[in-house]
């Protein structure tokens, strides 16, 4: 059984604290430790403010990681200096690291529109051949959902990337873990998007300056709604 990561509190959840989340959750998968993994954000934490089972279902996941710049705000803000983990760049680093092995893991893609689930998997399969990945999109109807969840109890895959949006994902993982229970479980959000190239993730340098959520914006103008919590966050940053 590995160490448990020290944790500190971001508004009333935890995030865990590591140098290197990648190199943890390989050592979990290589002990057989199932691991449900949380990407928080501010909009997420701000979400588990207002709604009681958001706060549960991420105090339930095993590992909690600082994907989005205002946990990392809020973090430094109180003298704890953590690297922001974004959950593409995490997926992304056990894809690569997995997928390298003489024997290659199975992976898990669940999410998307049809068809960019299969292009993001076609995608990771010419950058690395010996990968092993099994791919569903996220539209499914109630019968074809029961036979994916049984495709996942028999195939018991070791990296399940579940791209269905917050929270539904999540919440999604959360009730269907126990199909794999040695598994790692990622909810990835738009990754199978950015990998098939549907979509273009922001240029690095808006990246390194906490601005993704900007470019976010500007590539889907509808979510301004959403970003709205933003100022709320960095408000409640300051204050609490």
């Amino acid at each position: 059984m590995l160490t448990n990561p020290s944790s500190f509190p971001v508004l009333n959840v935890l995030v865990h604290l590591l140098d290197n989340y990648p190199d943890w959750l390989l050592q979990c998968i290589d002990h057989n430790q199932g691991v449900h993994v949380v990407t928080l954000n501010a909009e997420m934490a701000m979400l588990a403010e207002k709604e009681p089972s958001v706060a549960q279902m991420i105090r339930e996941a095993d590992l909690v990681i600082p994907d989005g710049a205002g946990v990392i705000l809020y973090l430094r803000l109180r003298r704890q200096p953590q690297q922001r983990c974004p959950g593409i760049e995490l997926a992304q680093s056990l894809l690569h690291q997995l997928g390298s092995r003489e024997n290659s893991p199975l992976i898990v893609f669940y999410g998307g529109k049809p068809g960019v689930t299969d292009a993001a998997a076609d995608q990771w399969r010419k950058k690395l051949p010996g990968i092993s990945l099994l791919t569903s999109h996220g539209y499914l109807s109630p019968d074809e959902e029961a036979a994916w969840k049984q495709t996942l109890l028999e195939k018991q895959p070791q990296l399940v990337l579940v791209g269905l949006g917050v929270p539904r994902q999540e919440f999604w993982i959360q009730q269907n873990r126990h199909l794999c229970p040695q598994a790692i479980w990622i909810g990835v959000g738009g990754s199978f998007d950015i990998w098939s190239g549907t979509k273009e993730r922001a240029p690095g340098w808006l990246r390194d300056n906490y601005l993704e959520w900007l470019y976010r914006l500007y590539q889907e103008p509808w979510r301004w709604r959403r970003m709205l919590t933003l100022p709320q966050f960095f408000w409640r940053s300051l204050v609490s």
